[in-house]
C-alpha cells in the first residue's frame, strides 16, 4: 500500500498535524457521536416523550442526562465545530478553551437555574450540571496542554509549519 506523504494526510484529514488538533478532533468526534446517539432509543430512555426544549422533556441520554431536541442538536453542532475547529492548530487550541469556558458557563448556569422553571430550556439536571463542570476543566486543559506541547518538546523552537496554523 502506497504511503501518503504528510502533507496530503494533514489536507484530507488522515491524521491530525499537532496535539491541539488530535484533542479537537476527538472531542468533536465524541460530541457528534453524543448529539447523535441522543436520538437512538435504548441509549436515551423515553424518547417519545421527548420535546424540542424545557423542562417537560423526559427523555434521558444513558439514561442520567436529561435531554432534548435542542441538546442533542447543540452537542452535534458542537461536534461539527470541533471537527471544522480541527483544520488548524489555533482554531483547534480555541475550540477546546473557549468551549471549555462556554461549559463552565453552564455549569454556573445549571447551579443556578430553578430546574423546574421556564428558565431552564435546554433541560439540565444535576448529572448534566456535573458532566458540564467536568468537560469545561477537561478540555480548557486540554486546549492549554497541547498549546503548551507544541514549543515545549521542541524547546521553545517554533517551526514554519507552527506558524502556518
Amino acid at each position: 500500500m502506497a504511503q501518503i506523504p504528510a502533507s496530503r494526510r494533514r489536507m484530507i484529514g488522515v491524521r491530525p498535524a499537532t496535539t491541539a488538533q488530535l484533542f479537537a478532533t476527538v472531542v468533536g468526534a465524541v460530541f457528534l457521536i453524543v448529539g447523535i446517539v441522543g436520538f437512538i432509543p435504548g441509549f436515551t430512555t423515553n424518547v417519545g416523550d421527548m420535546t424540542f426544549a424545557g423542562t417537560d422533556s423526559d427523555a434521558e441520554l444513558f439514561g442520567v442526562f436529561q435531554v432534548s431536541i435542542l441538546h442533542n442538536l447543540v452537542h452535534v453542532a458542537f461536534g461539527v465545530l470541533g471537527l471544522w475547529a480541527a483544520k488548524t492548530a489555533a482554531a483547534s487550541r480555541l475550540f477546546l478553551v473557549g468551549g471549555g469556558l462556554v461549559y463552565l458557563v453552564l455549569t454556573l448556569y445549571g447551579a443556578l437555574v430553578d430546574k423546574a422553571s421556564d428558565a431552564n430550556f435546554v433541560p439540565l439536571n444535576t448529572a448534566d450540571d456535573w458532566l458540564h463542570l467536568g468537560l469545561g476543566v477537561g478540555m480548557i486543559l486540554l486546549g492549554v496542554v497541547a498549546g503548551a506541547t507544541l514549543d515545549d518538546l521542541r524547546g521553545g523552537r517554533r517551526t514554519a509549519r507552527d506558524n502556518r496554523t
